[in-house]
């Protein structure tokens, strides 16, 4: 959450936005931030250091857009009913769930006592269908997305 928080206040962006907007406040920042900007070379490195945090915000916001999880709400929709858990893991306030068909999705506010009583529920897939799946901001996670 803390991270979703960084980006909204780098992008100035509401609780939701749409892509245009977003796509429109990237290419400013970039410009603004752009390393070839600056003769200083430690200002240029700064510049570097912004920019990519810029570029990791706005790739990282437009996966959690509305439109973006609306365009894969089926194939999001076809994991999280037909696939089993292969795999998870917890830090913090982030869950991050494999499944059985190769994809990866991380929930993000899913907190210590929530995540207690879905390692230790009879059923996990159950449980995280009707507690976490549906319940919580997530994305498709990146490394899956790198594989595809």
């Amino acid at each position: 959450m803390k991270r979703i928080n960084e980006y909204k206040k780098l992008f100035t962006v509401e609780a939701d936005t749409d892509l245009k907007q977003l796509k429109t406040t990237y290419r400013n920042l970039v410009k603004e931030w752009h390393p070839d900007k600056f003769q200083d070379d430690d200002k240029k490195a700064a510049a570097e250091i912004k920019s990519q945090q810029i570029i990791d915000a706005y790739h990282f916001l437009v996966s959690i857009a509305p439109e973006t999880k609306a365009a894969n709400l089926e194939e999001y929709t076809v994991t999280t009913t037909e696939s089993s858990i292969a795999d998870f893991k917890h830090k913090g306030l982030l869950l991050e769930v494999s499944f059985t068909d190769g994809t990866t999705y991380e929930y993000f506010g899913v907190n210590r006592n929530l995540y207690g009583k879905f390692v230790n529920a009879e059923k996990q897939f159950r449980f995280a269908r009707r507690n976490i799946f549906n319940s919580f901001l997530y994305r498709k996670s990146k490394k899956d997305m790198q594989l595809a």
